[in-house]
């Protein structure tokens, strides 16, 4: 990918609700804008537990719901490896940053951030999990990912000059 300007993973606790939703969200709009191609995106969480096992049903349901198909994602955990592939690591709440800077050997040149606050939608809004929630906790977790992702993309791809 010559032509990647930059590459982004989201991350959340389990990587079933947030960020596959997230990794969806962004890719769709980055379709949008005929960007796909100059990105790399990944979802992962900071714990193991569903590695292997696709998103939780509800997030599937609320992508759906809004024409994005998150069906063929596989949840894994945060690597490594991902501090060093990925030039922004984007996390859901505080307790994801704090869990990757930890995992961080920092030696990764990746930035850890919280994902409202790079996007420019707020400086310690956390993306409430909506695990424990019913379908109206997906569908804001949807509403703030989809501003956050539309945030980073005019962010990353800003005019220059």
């Amino acid at each position: 990918m010559s032509n990647c300007i930059s590459s982004v993973l989201f991350i959340c606790l389990g990587n079933i609700c947030r960020s596959p939703l997230a990794e969806g969200v962004f890719r769709n709009e980055a379709k949008k804008r005929g960007l796909e191609d100059r990105l790399i995106i990944d979802s992962a969480g900071t714990g193991g537990w569903h590695v292997g096992n696709p998103p939780d049903r509800r997030s599937i349901q609320t992508a759906a719901n809004h024409g994005i198909d998150i069906n063929d994602q596989s949840c894994r955990r945060l690597a490594t490896s991902d501090f060093h592939q990925f030039n922004l690591i984007l996390g859901m709440d505080h307790s994801n940053i704090i869990d990757a800077r930890s995992a961080n050997d920092e030696s990764g040149p990746a930035q850890i951030l919280l994902f409202t606050q790079f996007a420019g939608t707020g400086e310690n809004l956390e993306i409430p999990d909506p695990y424990y929630g019913g379908p109206e906790g997906f569908e804001n977790a949807y509403r703030m990912i989809k501003l956050a992702s539309i945030g980073t993309l005019d962010r990353l791809f800003a005019p220059q000059g």
